[in-house]
């Protein structure tokens, strides 16, 4: 087998509109999931039991169910009851609900491990539940929770080629066209390997410096 990858030169400025629109859907999913899984996680750790089961129920169902299938009921299943949705704004949302279950996961186990001799200290010194929430066990929950929350993200970098089954014409699905163009599907998927792979280690190189940025200034901040 000849392998000729000169022959997707042409397709490259086709290809990299589906890199950038992925890299779009992405970072604002990557928000949405941060947003919805704060959330979350206040919710799960709430003194209030019927927000605190609520918060249990919505992480259950979108951990549990395939995100296809949560994809194709924003896509195909709302329209039914008169809720349209465009594809881009579906992939979004769509990632930013499933990767919020998993976030609210992420920073819940961060607020959970917060030291009790630390909220104890607050109070004592004057701060209100809510503001030693808002100021402290909050943000020190966030900024430890950043390299699994990397993890995260990652995965719904990944995720993302779902989305090329709803006729968004990402980095997939651009794939997807330029192979059935060319009839030549090993080049196009070899490239989209390396496409994939080079973005999620770039990534993970970024929550990495960041951990440690913000840990470094954590630490100052205590000492």
């Amino acid at each position: 087998m000849r392998i000729d990858l000169s022959l997707l030169v042409p397709y490259l400025p086709f290809m990299l509109q589906g890199a950038l629109l992925t890299a779009q859907v992405c970072v604002l999913a990557l928000l949405g999931s941060l947003i919805v899984g704060a959330l979350m996680a206040v919710a799960r750790t709430s003194a209030n039991t019927l927000l605190r089961r609520a918060a249990s129920v919505y992480a259950d169902l979108f951990r549990n169910v395939p995100f296809i299938v949560q994809l194709f009921f924003f896509y195909y299943g709302l329209p039914e009851i008169g809720i349209y949705i465009d594809a881009f704004t579906t992939g979004v949302v769509a990632l930013s609900i499933a990767g919020g279950a998993f976030t609210s996961d992420v920073i819940r186990s961060g607020i959970l491990a917060i030291e009790p001799g630390i909220i104890e200290a607050a109070q004592v010194s004057g701060l209100s539940k809510r503001k030693t929430f808002t100021t402290i066990v909050l943000p020190v929950a966030l900024r430890t929770s950043v390299r699994p929350m990397g993890s995260v993200f990652i995965n719904l970098i990944l995720t993302s080629s779902i989305l090329s089954t709803i006729t968004l014409n990402e980095l997939t699905g651009t794939a997807k066209i330029v192979a059935s163009d060319t009839f030549k599907p090993f080049e196009v998927y070899v490239v989209l390997l390396v496409a994939y792979a080079s973005l999620t280690y770039l990534v993970s190189l970024l929550i990495a410096a960041l951990h440690r940025r913000l840990n470094r200034d954590l630490g100052e901040a205590v000492r």
